[in-house]
């Protein structure tokens, strides 16, 4: 008996050893860092505050107005287009619509179509959990930003590869954006952006950083605010057993995007929100390509099973 109960006793060491050292990979896969984010990150947002402090004061203001327009058209191609078109599938467009969509995506500069609506469905998939991309768990810094900054927890990668992502290939518009994304990224973020203000006399220095980079650097952070403040602070009428809560500030900023209790209580409305247009422009243009016949097959979820929802799982606000 004493050999084979070696046997079991090498066996269990050999096991053991295996789970610390995926403990001990784990958790330096935690902390492993990207510098060239980092540096990227820290590259656009230094540039920003350059920017802000000491460059809009001092360009035409038709400038301001472009950046406006920009980051307008920048967030509808997160959320009308990549976000409830493309990952959730909440409404159908025509081909005009995604077109635009999928021109406005550039312009946003937040991975591709494809990329951003892959880990889109991972993180509703799996919320919370250490194969949510941003994992509003491990802090609030990590959620906003600090997910980029360094390499994916193995669970991301390993669960969403599992996820069926066939209906967005089916896309052409899909297809050719992927494809010719740092192609047409570029020049929809930062060249166009920085050229088109020059036909007001504008200088090209002026341009790059208002219309350009402050424009860039606002958006992302307007819409990193959806995984970070709207996982923490806001009320649950909805589900108040999961972190996303309603943020109206949150809302105003990403175009409609901060009534996150009740988007991942009901993710497949394609209102994102009970309230209609309240803080929702998105929900606006998406109303509106309806009325024009390029939206259709919007999702609604049936006021009696909202607010069935709402008594049973709500926190009461």
């Amino acid at each position: 008996m004493a050999p084979h109960n070696e046997c079991n006793r090498a066996e269990l060491l050999s096991t053991s050893g295996d789970q610390v050292i995926e403990g001990v990979a784990r958790k330096r896969h935690h902390s492993d860092i990207v510098w060239r984010n980092v540096l990227i990150m820290g590259f656009i947002h230094l540039s920003a505050v350059y920017s802000f402090l000491f460059v809009t004061w001092k360009c035409h203001w038709l400038t301001l107005v472009w950046a406006v327009i920009l980051y307008l058209l920048n967030g509808l191609g997160i959320t009308a287009g990549a976000h409830r078109l493309w990952a959730h599938r909440s409404y159908k467009a025509k081909l005009p619509l995604r077109i635009f969509l999928a021109a406005c995506n550039c312009i946003a500069f937040q991975n591709s179509i494809f990329e951003w609506a892959r880990d889109h469905r991972v993180h509703h998939k799996y919320s919370e959990t250490d194969a949510d991309p941003h994992n509003a768990k491990r802090g609030f810094f990590f959620s906003h930003v600090g997910w980029l900054l360094v390499r994916k927890h193995p669970d991301v990668t390993n669960k969403g590869s599992r996820l069926k992502m066939d209906d967005l290939l089916a896309d052409p518009v899909v297809r050719i954006q992927k494809k010719y994304y740092f192609i047409l990224m570029p020049l929809m973020c930062f060249v166009l952006p920085t050229i088109i203000p020059t036909l007001w006399n504008e200088s090209l220095w002026n341009a790059y950083f208002v219309a350009a980079v402050l424009r860039y650097c606002i958006a992302l952070n307007c819409t990193w605010m959806v995984n970070s403040f709207a996982h923490f602070w806001g009320n649950r009428p909805y589900d108040k057993h999961i972190n996303p809560a309603q943020n109206s500030f949150v809302a105003g900023l990403s175009l409609g995007e901060g009534w996150h209790n009740y988007h991942h209580t009901f993710p497949n409305d394609y209102r994102t929100g009970e309230f209609g247009w309240k803080l929702n422009p998105t929900t606006m243009l998406i109303d509106c390509m309806y009325v024009l016949g390029q939206a259709y097959d919007c999702n609604e979820i049936k006021h009696e099973v909202i607010d069935a929802r709402r008594r049973r799982t709500g926190d009461r606000s």
